[in-house]
């Protein structure tokens, strides 16, 4: 079993490096064309590098040898790591979410959402997951190893010892994991609503509005598919970390608290795939828009 972890490691680790190294790459060649959604994206894959370069080898590593290799400092670094990383993956998409609602929604809004705004707000989501990240360090929480002792996180048995551990725990899960969700969930659920009531009225513009639309829809779509495939990945997790916090001390066995941590810490494998196998759609998107553009010139 160790073995199937370790290649599980391993293949996810390499394809999480390679796919959004290749996405941050590929961006930084038209950095100055990229859209406020585009920038989010890039954003979003350097959250997952980061996962991928600074969790996975120390993962590897202590698996190999079935404990945790690196120390208290090393605990508590990885734990902080992956706390901010992936907390800025979260309110990244948040974020992410926020600008499809505004775009499809409320175009009057949308309109004027520029590269400049989409700077401002990666600085609030950093400066979010750094805050949120490094409370612990405060002496609010802590990080310690996980139950199967091969890498760290959140300390979630501090539930257990004091009303202060509990207002700790309930802050990070509301600020950090349900706040965000509710936000994304009502994001997309109003753009739903927002395009069954509006595809007909589309219908009967020109076709440069019906390229715009249909590219602001593709956009969309992605981030529905990074978003849904992110929670899938890590509220099994967070689900374990709340029945360990506040349920009976070691009633999570074991071997069960190992496939959720598996299954978030894959999460940012997913992200550059959706989005690479989706851009090919974006590139027909594009070309349409042009030979749209072009006939529109020979007409005139």
């Amino acid at each position: 079993s160790d073995l199937i972890v370790i290649l599980f490691f391993v293949i996810t680790g390499i394809l999480s490096t390679l796919g959004n190294g290749y996405v941050i790459f590929m961006s930084s060649k038209r950095k100055k064309k990229l859209r406020p959604a585009e920038i989010m994206t890039v954003n979003l894959a350097v959250c997952d590098l980061g996962i991928s370069v600074v969790g996975k080898p120390f993962s590897i590593i202590s698996f190999f040898s079935h404990r945790w290799m690196f120390g208290w400092i090393g605990c508590r670094w990885y734990g902080w790591a992956g706390f901010f990383f992936g907390c800025g993956s979260l309110i990244t998409m948040t974020a992410v979410s926020l600008d499809r609602y505004l775009k499809i929604c409320h175009l009057s809004y949308g309109t004027w959402l520029k590269r400049h705004h989409a700077f401002i707000c990666l600085a609030i989501i950093w400066a979010y997951a750094t805050f949120w990240a490094t409370v612990p360090f405060a002496g609010v929480g802590s990080y310690a190893p996980e139950p199967f002792g091969t890498s760290c996180t959140l300390d979630w048995w501090l539930a257990q010892a004091s009303v202060a551990g509990q207002a700790f725990v309930l802050s990070i899960l509301f600020f950090c994991l349900l706040f965000p969700t509710a936000v994304i969930v009502f994001s997309y659920v109003k753009i739903i609503l927002k395009v069954k009531s509006s595809t007909k009225e589309v219908a009967h513009y020109d076709s440069r509005i019906q390229n715009s639309h249909i590219l602001e829809m593709k956009l969309t779509k992605v981030a529905m598919l990074i978003c849904a495939g992110f929670l899938i990945a890590w509220i099994p997790y967070a689900v374990v970390s709340v029945w360990s916090a506040f349920g009976q001390p070691d009633s999570v066995p074991i071997q069960f608290s190992v496939v959720p941590t598996l299954l978030a810490k894959s999460a940012a494998m997913y992200n550059p795939i959706i989005y690479q196998v989706i851009d090919c759609k974006f590139a027909c998107c594009r070309s349409g828009g042009l030979k749209a553009k072009n006939s529109l010139k020979k007409s005139r």
